[in-house]
Order: C-alpha cells, then sequence, then structure tokens
C-alpha cells in the first residue's frame, strides 16, 4: 500500500465483512496496528483478534482507543454497509479523521501492482479463489483479496511474493471504478443492483467505465455470452472464454465421471489437455475455464495448472458440501440473485439426479426482494419443497409491504412454508429430504452448523 505519512493505525468500520477483513490482514502485515468496529462477533472477527487485531463490537464513541486512535496517526477505512448515521463512524468525520472508502485504498494497491481484477454480477469468488490457486501453485505466486473463504488456504487474503495480486472488482456503489488492473475479466453482467444504477442500461455503461480503467496495454476477457455489451478500450487485448465454440478460450469436450468433470481447453496458447475439476455442475466448469485462461495470461504453464486443479477444494459456501451420505446430504449456498439460484438448481439436479431437493431461503436485502419476487418464486419452483425465512436486511431499513410473503404469494409450488429461524430449527429433523440446501447471503451461515449437528444425529 502507499504510504501515509505518519500513519501507524488504521480503523476499519465493518472490519467483519469479507472484503474489509481481507484488507484488514494485507495491513497487518504491512505493519499497521489495526482496529475496527463491527455489530457482531463471528468467526472472522474472532480470527483477526487472535492475528493482532483489536476490535469493538458496540457503535459507541467510548469504546474508540484514544489514546492510539488520533487524528494525526490514524487511516479510516470505511464501507459503504455502514450506515451514515453510526455514531463510531460520525465521531471520525466530526473530528476531520482522513477517510477512505475500501475501494480507494485497493485502488492504490492496482496502481502499484500487476492487478488481476475479477468484475462481474456473478462468479467473481469462484474465478478469483481458483485464479490466486492456479498462481499460487505456480512458479508465478501472487497476493490475493478473495470475497470468500478458500478452502485451501484456509483465508480470503493470500500473501505471496509474486509480482501479481488478484482481487474482486466490485460493482456495487460503482466501487470497481477504483481500479486499475493490468488485466481484468468481466464473467455476466445480469440486473442486480438496480437500487444504485437505477435500471439495466445504467449497470451496463459501469461495466464499459470499469474496463476504460484497464491500463494501456493490458488484457480484457470477456464472458462470450455477453461480449456484444461490452466496449473494448484502445490499446487492449481482448479474448473471449465460454462453451461457444467460436470463443478464444473454450472447452471443446468434456464428460463427467465419478464427482469429478474430465475436459480439455482450447486457448490462443494451446490445447490443455488430461485436466480433471472435482466442482458440481456446468456453470463450475465455465467459472473453472475463466481462471485457467487467467492463468495462461499471467504466465502459468499448461503442466501447472493441470497439477493445481487436480487439488482445488473451492469456496466455503459455494456449493459447500457438508454432508454427503446415501441418507442425507447437506449442502450450503451463497445464492442470493434469481440466476444464482438457477445456476445452483442447475448444479443440484446434474449432481444429484433423480433426489429430492430441499431448499432453506433467505432473501437479502428488502429492495432485492422487492425487485425480484417473481424471478425468486420462479426459481424457488424448481425445488421439490422450499423453507423461506424473514428478509435479512444488511444495509438497508425496511419497505413498507416487503417481505418473503411476497416471493411466497408468487410461488406456485404447493410445498412452501415460511418460517423464522427458531422454527425451522424445531422442524429440521422432521424434514423429509434427499438433499437439504441452505441457500443465502446473510447471516444463514449462523444456522449450518446446527443443521448439521441435527442431521448428523438424526442419521446415526
Amino acid at each position: 500500500m502507499r504510504d501515509f505519512e505518519g500513519i501507524r493505525n488504521l480503523f476499519f468500520t465493518g472490519i467483519g465483512g469479507i472484503g474489509m477483513s481481507a484488507l484488514a490482514r494485507y495491513c497487518l502485515i504491512g505493519g499497521y496496528n489495526v482496529f475496527g468496529y463491527d455489530r457482531v462477533k463471528t468467526n472472522l472477527t474472532e480470527s483477526l483478534e487472535k492475528e493482532g487485531c483489536t476490535i469493538v463490537y458496540e457503535d459507541s464513541v467510548d469504546l474508540i482507543p484514544r489514546e492510539s486512535i488520533i487524528k494525526e496517526n490514524t487511516l479510516i477505512v470505511n464501507t459503504p454497509a455502514i450506515p451514515d448515521d453510526n455514531k463510531i463512524l460520525g465521531f471520525f468525520k466530526a473530528h476531520d479523521f482522513m477517510i477512505f472508502k475500501r475501494s480507494q485504498i485497493l485502488g492504490m494497491i492496482s496502481e502499484l501492482s500487476r492487478t488481476i481484477a475479477v468484475a462481474g454480477t456473478h462468479g467473481k469468488t469462484s474465478i478469483s479463489t481458483l485464479t490466486a490457486h492456479l498462481l499460487k501453485q505456480s512458479a508465478v505466486d501472487c497476493t490475493a483479496f478473495l470475497g470468500g473463504i478458500s478452502k485451501n488456504y484456509n483465508s480470503n487474503f493470500i500473501t505471496g511474493t509474486g509480482e501479481f495480486v488478484v482481487m474482486e472488482a466490485d460493482e456495487y456503489d460503482r466501487s470497481f471504478h477504483m481500479l486499475q488492473p493490468e488485466t481484468a475479466i468481466i464473467t455476466s453482467i445480469d440486473p442486480d443492483h438496480l437500487e444504485i444504477y437505477g435500471n439495466y442500461n445504467n449497470l451496463v455503461e459501469a461495466f464499459n467505465i470499469f474496463t476504460g480503467k484497464i491500463k494501456s496495454g493490458g488484457t480484457l476477457i470477456v464472458n462470450y455470452r455477453i461480449k456484444d455489451k461490452i466496449r473494448v478500450p484502445g490499446n487492449t487485448k481482448i479474448y473471449t472464454y465460454g462453451f461457444d465454440k467460436k470463443a478464444d478460450f473454450t472447452i471443446p469436450s468434456f464428460r463427467s465421471e465419478a464427482d469429478a468433470y474430465y475436459f480439455l481447453v482450447d486457448s490462443p496458447f494451446g490445447k490443455l489437455e488430461d485436466l480433471i475439476s472435482q466442482l458440481p455442475g456446468a456453470l463450475n466448469l465455465e467459472n473453472t475455464l475463466g481462471a485457467i485462461s487467467l492463468a495462461l495470461i499471467s504466465g502459468v504453464t499448461p503442466q501447472e495448472i493441470m497439477k493445481a486443479l487436480i487439488y482445488y477444494k473451492g469456496v466455503v459456501r459455494r456449493f459447500d458440501i457438508r454432508i454427503n451420505s446415501e441418507r442425507v446430504v447437506l449442502i450450503d449456498d451463497y445464492a442470493h440473485h434469481p440466476a444464482e439460484l438457477n445456476f445452483l438448481i442447475d448444479s443440484l439436479r446434474e449432481f444429484f439426479k433423480g433426489r429430492k431437493i430441499t431448499g432453506i431461503f433467505q432473501p437479502h436485502l428488502y429492495s432485492r426482494t422487492r425487485d425480484y419476487a417473481g424471478q425468486f418464486a420462479t426459481s424457488l419452483d424448481r425445488l421439490d419443497q422450499i423453507f423461506l425465512l424473514p428478509v435479512y436486511p444488511a444495509r438497508e431499513l425496511p419497505i413498507p409491504g416487503v417481505d418473503s410473503n411476497i416471493i411466497l404469494e408468487k410461488m406456485k409450488n404447493t410445498k412452501k412454508h415460511l418460517l423464522d429461524r427458531e422454527e425451522l430449527l424445531a422442524k429440521i429433523e422432521s424434514i423429509e429430504t434427499d438433499i437439504l440446501v441452505t441457500i443465502g447471503a446473510g447471516d444463514i451461515d449462523k444456522l449450518v452448523d446446527p443443521i448439521e449437528e441435527k442431521l448428523r444425529r438424526k442419521t446415526k
């Protein structure tokens, strides 16, 4: 990170967020004293505390360690997830502390490094985590800021000695406009965050502004399905990837066997043969292709890619199989948009052919629930049985008339239920299903351990 004259301390608001915590770890390694605030104690915040961060969990200015946190030596790192009425943030603003957005700090890092930026409304974490793994297991090496916990490294931050930095390019709040990558990939542009952009055309334009941030002489990779939506900046090399045979990076053939994919890749860098991926679903295979494309462009050899793929374990909460037995399967997934739900259900149907699938879905954000209630209903109708939880508000205040009922009422599936968390946990052991999948981007992850415990006890 660019040195800030006299800065010894960094205070992160919302330090427990997946993106903020990765940046906090980077700053710790850089020798800064790291402090932070978050509403709740989680596995992430507990890990940060063990690594040396000082964290407070109550929005009270009295808890700010004033003996250390003074204006002259402290930089405040803020996230859009923190509301404007937050007292701690208000204190820093009132006392003229230097405040930067997380995206601004990442922008400074990207300016000074060979950054690989992964953009798209879906697939960012899957592709960035696998890309980081492929580079890390090669002579190229990398540092990486991830939007999920890598199972291989048990962290959302990977440190390395190579020139490359892998990071996700977040479209929310136009944060990715702060980045200056050398290489970028765009995975998808589905309608999302319309509370920010107003309409779909503005969202597409935001991605085209992002491509203009690529450094001169850099490289852009675009999913073949959306190539016609993207403007290619001058002096930028352009490639496409996907299953279409016209794509520059493509998979001409694959087969599924023994819970793994065996496949080939045709690329401008030659043919890659005898590749194996243990991630289920065709979408994950396409994401794997995107990561392979980035790795090849960055100098990873086909032999290094083949070896690293075999040992790749995936990302926590991305088709995360917690139990896999003949009697019951439990899967946890982060899907929170109708398109992601469809991808997840496609993978479930492909991977567990003919078995009954029950979903537990927690809608994320009132605005997203309002905007996509009909599409959520259509997606969830594809499951054999569905349990809906109340909306997780995240950064939003309630919207009158918007709750999980507006999804439930649009569903045609007769096996639909609306329960709160306590009712759900009480009912888990009586649910008859082959496959149980917990779905959502809110705090549904806190239910996964107790659900797993109950199911294991039931199947003993």
